[in-house]
């Protein structure tokens, strides 16, 4: 399974980065991956105008984006964009963080998964 990270290099430029999590076979039940340690687990909704200038993560974190996208930037300008089903591990808690904006003008709901 693939997903998209957000972190800061050395200088606190923030870029994105692809990892894979391997899903092992475990037959009827479908693919699992292994068991990854959380402490918390919050929803979240945003408002239809929903437009946060540069930020870092308040802590490590998965984002899995439940209803409406979200395009987000790096410090160094590189835009992607995301849609319902991503999911983000964000990593830039320090240095220049990154900016993010609804796709659509319409609420948009996410869970945070803190690692």
């Amino acid at each position: 399974m693939k997903i998209t990270k957000i972190l800061s290099d050395d200088n606190g430029e923030s870029h994105f980065e692809e990892v894979e999590i391997p899903l092992i076979n475990q037959g009827e039940i479908g693919f699992l991956s292994e068991n990854i340690a959380v402490k918390k687990l919050q929803f979240r909704k945003v408002s239809a105008d929903y437009d946060y200038n540069f930020h870092h993560a308040p802590q490590k974190q998965y984002i899995v984006l439940l209803d409406g996208g979200v395009e987000i930037e790096t410090s160094l300008g590189e835009v992607r964009k995301f849609q319902t089903g991503e999911i983000l591990l964000v990593e830039d808690i320090s240095g220049k963080g990154h900016k993010t904006k609804n796709l659509e003008k319409k609420e948009r709901t996410s869970l945070f998964i803190h690692l």
